[in-house]
């Protein structure tokens, strides 16, 4: 496939939605011949088996296409949603999912498949109705562009975390960039999370993509540097993997700590994956709250 358009860019929403199709058939056709015991294997999210990862995709997407409806002027789904949240904000993420996933495991796919095009055509009647509008959203407000490329992230995510629980290869394509792209939006973000400053020197990233395309955010002569495989640096900004299992190289201090603290969703920090080869039974899931680009 060509390499996507960036997501900042005007008219890019087509590309996105193009590229997290295609991410979402293919988590679909993993899935998709699953028998039940397989539905209820456990996940490296503490908790969340893989029917509960697809039901939270399934569930965000509903939340997407309410926060689309509200920008476009029909706000009840979205503030009854909101309220929702308000009533449990520490457990209705993880309450979504997992009630969502204990229902059969045709019933939870065929629902899927149905809110993940209902999000894709509200997305584009929203772009093509009301340009320039920006969605609600549990972060920041969004573009319609912004949140294809926040599914495509949370998406992505946890795909890798169904993949891991069934111990399946995970083919990569340049559709990754998306995910790249919210986690360089995001540096700042990821320190005032912690409750730190945000950093004051400008980054240069180089990434080279599955394809072999080099990706490049900031200046060409900062002296904070993040270079390496773009997959290694989505894994670690979507706190998939530790940062010691990849090939990411940090030159400057500022850039270096930023690899210790990178989150490219919303909400507060998780604890991260451990090194391989060891346990700790806890995990990162990107929740319902994914995506600040």
């Amino acid at each position: 496939m060509a390499p996507p358009p960036d997501p900042a860019a005007g008219g890019a929403l087509a590309g996105v939605l193009a590229d997290l199709d295609a991410l979402s058939a293919r988590l679909d056709a993993l899935v998709a011949p699953l028998p039940e015991a397989d539905w209820r294997r456990p996940t490296p999210a503490a908790g969340w088996d893989v029917a509960a990862q697809v039901a939270h995709l399934a569930w965000t997407d509903v939340a997407a296409t309410a926060a689309a409806g509200a920008a476009a002027g029909a706000k009840e789904p979205w503030d009854a949603l909101v309220l929702q949240a308000m009533s449990d904000p520490e457990h209705f993420v993880d309450t979504s999912a997992t009630e969502g996933g204990a229902v059969p495991p045709a019933t939870l796919l065929a629902d899927w498949r149905d809110r993940r095009a209902t999000l894709q055509a509200a997305l584009r009647e929203l772009a093509e109705r009301h340009p320039g509008a920006k969605m609600p959203w549990f972060g920041p407000p969004m573009s319609p562009t912004s949140m294809a490329t926040a599914r495509y992230m949370e998406t992505w995510a946890h795909g890798l975390d169904v993949a891991d629980a069934l111990g399946a290869p995970v083919e990569h394509d340049d559709g990754v960039r998306h995910v790249c792209h919210i986690g360089v939006r995001t540096r700042a973000f990821s320190h005032l999370n912690r409750g730190e400053e945000a950093p004051t020197a400008e980054v240069r990233v180089e990434l080279v993509g599955p394809s072999g395309a080099t990706w490049t955010w900031g200046p060409e002569d900062a002296a904070q540097r993040v270079e390496g495989p773009a997959v290694d640096f989505a894994q670690l900004v979507t706190q998939r993997r530790h940062r010691a299992d990849l090939a990411l190289r940090a030159v400057g201090a500022q850039a270096d700590h930023w690899l210790d603290v990178a989150q490219a969703f919303a909400g507060p920090p998780g604890p991260g994956r451990a090194p391989a080869g060891t346990d700790t039974g806890t995990a990162t899931r990107t929740d319902s709250q994914g995506g600040t680009a």
